[in-house]
């Protein structure tokens, strides 16, 4: 192969410049509606408004599935929930920070079982919360890789 300026930038420089991208974890939190049909939680970010799912950063002292669970709580007021220790998914999305930078994060899903919900949750005032059909919630959410592990969800059900 005849190195080029281009492919010398591609293989060698602008990998120095790349960040990595920063783990997250995120909870997938699932419940049956009472016809049996699975719902998707989606919450409205603090920021923009947007629906998201549940996530946050890892935890000191917690497994990763603990943390995403935690977040359910802080974030959506999911009390009671039976959480898979193995992820289901990723999604990678680039993540606004305070300074009006933003860094690439990658973030670990893991499903949630709702089986308890509490309307006094730390971030309530915050966040809007509703339960959405699998189809509907994918096409809600921004992050195509979310997207795509809502779609196959709604394909489990048929």
């Amino acid at each position: 192969m005849k190195h080029t300026f281009a492919t010398g930038w591609v293989e060698r420089i602008w990998p120095i410049f790349r960040k990595s991208r920063r783990p997250q974890v995120a909870a997938l939190c699932l419940r049956h509606s009472p016809s049996g049909a699975t719902e998707v939680l989606l919450i409205t970010s603090r920021d923009t408004g947007r629906w998201i799912i549940p996530k946050g950063w890892p935890m000191d002292g917690m497994s990763d599935a603990e943390a995403a669970a935690q977040e359910a709580w802080e974030e959506a007021g999911v009390e009671v929930a039976t959480v898979d220790a193995t992820p289901v998914g990723s999604f990678d999305y680039d993540k606004g920070l305070k300074d009006g930078a933003s860094t690439p994060v990658r973030a670990t899903v893991f499903r949630a079982d709702v089986k308890g919900m509490c309307d006094d949750f730390p971030e309530a005032a915050q966040r809007k919360r509703a339960w959405f059909a699998p189809a509907t919630a994918a096409r809600l959410v921004a992050e195509p890789q979310l997207r795509d592990l809502l779609v196959s969800l709604d394909h489990q059900q048929r």
